[in-house]
């Protein structure tokens, strides 16, 4: 099984409106990242762009369809078509979510949560078994944003995903934003999760904005929208960690209302200066 294998450098989620300016001169990023299934078709100009970008950078592909979390067997048609995106570019990374988003035929579009147990659990980890096998790849498995809690849940969630990696030996894609907003939102201490957080799997980081809004008591909820910069309670939380535990590929997310490229380059190169401190820390 191929392990992941970014270089320790920031990168950007590709946007197709920023090829002309990232391929008209060498830009300060690490990787690049796209979803799989934006390129699940045969060719084209997303083809065309991502083959000429994947001449010069690192690339990691995000999954967001595989409903790793669902109760109902893999979609298999959806797999064959995962794996020729992977063959095709022969990515340093694949990642997914821990969340589902299919029921019997229906696709819901959306990274839906699931119960932290031990059926969810063995599940979870058949399902990675089986991606890992077709794709003869490390995946790397991410923690959800999350707006509620179940229950039912008899499993921390940081257990969770260590014991999912510990069985499966996938890694884990540990979003830091994604851990502020469930914070936030479940009233926890972000902090004392990503102590609890099993980073000797990590090989990925994500960061992103989010967005406040208020729910139906008034009370504040943070939306994991993907549409602003990264704030500064992330951008703190992500330098302590990084500051802990070392240098780890890191990437920004920014999926709507997209800024200019020289923003988004922006975002990286904060990041970039978070890991080369930690990396001169180190190495004094």
């Amino acid at each position: 099984m191929k392990p992941s294998e970014l270089p320790r450098r920031a990168g950007v989620g590709f946007k197709p409106e920023h090829f002309a300016e990232i391929h008209g001169s060498t830009q300060p990023i690490g990787f690049f990242e796209v979803h799989a299934e934006n390129y699940m078709g045969a060719g084209g100009p997303p083809h065309a762009q991502l083959g000429r970008l994947r001449q010069d950078y690192a690339l990691s592909i995000h999954g967001v369809g595989l409903s790793i979390g669902s109760m109902q067997p893999l979609d298999n048609e959806h797999l064959a078509r995962l794996k020729i995106v992977c063959d095709r570019y022969e990515p340093e990374s694949f990642s997914e979510h821990l969340a589902w988003s299919t029921h019997d035929t229906t696709f819901l579009n959306d990274l839906l949560p699931l119960p932290y147990t031990e059926a969810t659990l063995a599940q979870v980890c058949t399902h990675i078994d089986q991606v890992q096998t077709i794709l003869g790849r490390q995946m790397l498995l991410e923690n959800p944003a999350t707006y509620l809690l179940f229950e039912e849940s008899t499993i921390e969630e940081t257990e969770f995903l260590a014991e999912v990696a510990r069985r499966t030996g996938c890694g884990l894609l540990l979003d830091v934003n994604n851990v502020f907003v469930a914070a936030t939102n479940h009233q926890m201490d972000a902090r004392a999760y990503l102590k609890r957080f099993p980073v000797q799997w990590v090989r990925e980081i994500h960061l992103s904005g989010h967005s406040e809004t208020v729910d139906d008591a008034g009370a504040l909820l943070l939306i994991d929208s993907h549409d602003t910069p990264v704030k500064d309670p992330v951008w703190a939380l992500y330098a302590e960690l990084i500051d802990r535990i070392g240098p780890v590929a890191s990437l920004v997310e920014w999926d709507n209302d997209v800024p200019e490229w020289p923003v988004l380059r922006a975002e990286a190169e904060a990041a970039d200066a978070i890991l080369k401190h930690a990396a001169a820390r180190r190495a004094a």
